[in-house]
């Protein structure tokens, strides 16, 4: 963001989105211009939608599949379609690809892979945290066809944080030469398990829906019947029933709370169990 956006510049972010995007781009002077999706749409912008929000201030769109929060994956057929909406522009396409790894139905497809014409105008973000579990170790990659991108960037980072340290790279090679992918898929497989559970629990509460995801570890749940106001229902669900889900307000998406399954399955059905008993309280 830094390297590619001015001051005037428009950045196109779907919504809900991770929260750290809109304000890089407003740290580097750009204008953020959101597109919203919601459960219905399984959280994923249209081509119509990209089409109406082009201008001639447009710098980049953020792509991020699988997403946080959401869970949703783009298939090739749909990043097709959206980059030909892209044709004879100059905008940048920066895909965050970094849970890749984790798809539990269809397949994954990098923007940068569905077109010569995607390739060549997309930054493609990825790294280790969550496919091979380096979380606390941020080794974080991109590549860009534009050189003159990666030039500006290492500029950048070589006056900040200079180099990744040299643990950490020695346990990249590890995790990027195909010696994990076995435990990477075991990874895979649990979560799966554990998504699946966690959408039919949640969808037997009366009062909530989830879309089902297509990868990365979140549901993104509607809690639109019980409550407009997803802080508060964030706030009183830990209060009261030691629950902690994060706010879809934080994500450029009210009516809705972000719940991780990233951990073991027994946890997962005790807290589900925990928010149908908040919910239920809620309407008496």
């Amino acid at each position: 963001f830094a390297a590619v956006v001015q001051k005037g510049d428009e950045v196109i972010i779907p919504s809900p989105y991770w929260v750290t995007y809109p304000e890089l781009v407003l740290y580097h002077g750009g204008t953020v211009v959101e597109i919203e999706t919601n459960d219905e749409s399984s959280f994923k912008i249209t081509p119509e939608q990209l089409k109406n929000a082009l201008t001639p201030k447009t710098k980049m769109i953020v792509l991020t599949s699988p997403s946080n929060p959401t869970g949703s994956v783009y298939s090739k057929e749909e990043l097709t379609a959206l980059g030909k909406v892209l044709e004879g522009t100059d905008v940048l396409v920066a895909s965050d690809e970094m849970y890749e790894k984790l798809i539990y139905d269809g397949e994954f497809t990098s923007s940068a892979a569905v077109s010569e014409d995607m390739y060549k105008r997309t930054i493609t973000i990825n790294g280790l945290s969550k496919s091979v579990a380096m979380t606390g170790w941020r080794f974080g990659y991109m590549a860009a066809h534009q050189t003159e991108i990666i030039q500006a960037t290492k500029k950048l980072q070589s006056q900040s944080t200079s180099n990744i340290n040299s643990i950490t790279q020695k346990a990249a090679i590890v995790g990027l030469n195909g010696d994990a992918d076995a435990d990477i898929e075991k990874m895979r497989v649990a979560f799966k398990e554990r998504r699946d559970e966690a959408v039919k629990l949640i969808n037997a509460i009366d009062g909530l829906s989830v879309y089902k995801p297509d990868g990365a570890f979140y549901l993104f749940i509607n809690i639109k019947k019980v409550s407009n106001d997803s802080m508060l229902f964030c706030k009183e669900l830990l209060e009261k029933k030691g629950v902690a889900l994060v706010p879809g307000v934080g994500f450029g998406s009210e009516g809705y709370a972000r719940f991780s399954f990233a951990t073991d399955i027994e946890s997962i059905r005790k807290g589900i169990k925990r928010i149908e008993e908040f919910v239920k309280e809620m309407k008496i």
